[in-house]
């Protein structure tokens, strides 16, 4: 199965400590477009996960331009402040054989570790990284590309 991680673009800082309404900059955007037409002709994606937080679903309006008719599951253990171990249980419960998620810097460096038993290795901002593995469970899972807009 295939799993594709990205990272959201650039994000506005947040105001009076909201974060969850924090918009994409304008580079934010040309990251995330430039990460969606790097993964069009790469990945297959028959879900995307979601982060709630509006800086994930502006970065995932990117992708969705080049996979229309992929439904789009809003997850809340995705969150910069959840636990990844929680996040991969979530995401191993799930009945796809390819799944595309987008959320935050932490948590989903964290899952990245977690799957492939590697030390913590942040991700940029609108990185993606594709990996394969049997099913989504601790230790079994292969880096098998990555991508970093040039943005």
């Amino acid at each position: 199965m295939q799993l594709t991680l990205v990272r959201h673009g650039e994000a506005i800082p947040a105001i009076f400590g909201n974060d969850e309404k924090r918009p994409l900059t304008p580079r934010g955007h040309i990251q995330a477009e430039e990460t969606a037409d790097y993964l069009k002709n790469i990945i297959k994606p028959e879900v995307f996960v979601v982060s709630p937080l509006l800086r994930a679903q502006e970065t995932l309006a990117h992708l969705q331009k080049h996979f229309q008719d992929v439904p789009v599951v809003i997850c809340n253990t995705i969150k910069p402040e959840d636990d990844a171990k929680v996040a991969v249980e979530w995401l191993s419960q799930l009945p796809y054989e390819s799944i595309a998620v987008v959320c935050h810097m932490n948590v989903i460096a964290y899952i990245s570790s977690i799957l492939t038993s590697d030390s913590f290795q942040p991700f940029s901002l609108a990185e993606a990284r594709i990996y394969d593995q049997a099913v989504i469970a601790a230790g079994l899972s292969t880096q098998l590309k990555a991508f970093i807009p040039q943005s």
